[in-house]
């Protein structure tokens, strides 16, 4: 497998000879206003795409979904996307899309098997209390195919019995975990800290931990550096960081 950070949750994975679009937020820099009551108010996104929409949907396969947030699914998004392709997302999202013109959408109540890849819906927690509650649902998905190892993107959760029970149940060598530590002026934080993504390492111990979701989205205040110092101090090897463009195999 390969994957590529575009930017925040933005990712192509290609998979099993496939290549999929990960979370789509395609807006230019300040096209979308910050997120409400949250710190640091700069128009969103805070940085740009480090490729054009035309190469990022060339020989496109499907699109994933966690939800439907709007740093996960822009109006860019939803304009630019082609219609066709089709689009794999969480049940609650279904009509959304085709209310948007999107002809193929396949919802995932538990999982389904598409062009021979497995994908099994996952659970999680988007931050705690009422706010968690406000912010659900969410998603995450694992992946698995001919001649791959599972690939298990977490979607938006902090750490928590869900995230726990997808690890311990499917052994993922490949972990997506959404860092940043977003969170509103009131309330715990809604994506991994930290702390939460040392515990994804400590209960996957064998596991490339792979952190996105930094520096583009105006209420993650954990940045790449801080988290590579945390990681560092509990002496970690296996957290992967990537830049925006990067590609990991």
């Amino acid at each position: 497998m390969r994957l590529r950070l575009l930017r925040h949750a933005t990712l192509i994975v290609e998979f099993a000879g496939r290549k999929l679009l990960v979370d789509p937020m395609l807006s230019a820099p300040g096209a979308m206003p910050a997120i409400d009551n949250s710190p640091n108010p700069r128009p969103n996104p805070l940085v740009p795409l480090p490729a054009a929409t035309q190469e990022i949907v060339q020989d496109l396969d499907a699109i994933l979904v966690t939800h439907t947030h709007r740093d996960h699914w822009d109006d860019a998004a939803a304009s630019q996307l082609p219609k066709q392709v089709p689009l794999l997302c969480q049940p609650e999202d279904e009509q959304k899309f085709r209310g948007q013109g999107f002809t193929r959408v396949q919802p995932l109540q538990t999982g389904l098997i598409w062009n021979a890849l497995e994908v099994t819906r996952t659970a999680g927690q988007h931050g705690t209390g009422e706010i968690g509650k406000k912010m659900a649902p969410v998603s995450g998905f694992v992946l698995r195919g001919p001649g791959e190892d599972p690939l298990y993107i977490a979607g938006d959760t902090i750490w928590c019995s869900e995230v726990q029970h997808t690890i311990q149940q499917f052994h993922p060598p490949v972990i997506v975990v959404n860092a940043g530590a977003a969170r509103f002026l009131e309330g715990d934080p809604i994506t991994m800290t930290s702390a939460d993504v040392i515990s994804v390492c400590r209960t996957a111990p064998q596991a490339k931990v792979i952190a996105v979701h930094m520096e583009a989205i105006n209420h993650c205040l954990l940045a790449r550096q801080e988290l590579a110092a945390q990681v560092q101090a509990a002496d970690l090897q296996q957290v992967l960081i990537p830049g925006d463009g990067q590609w990991i195999s």
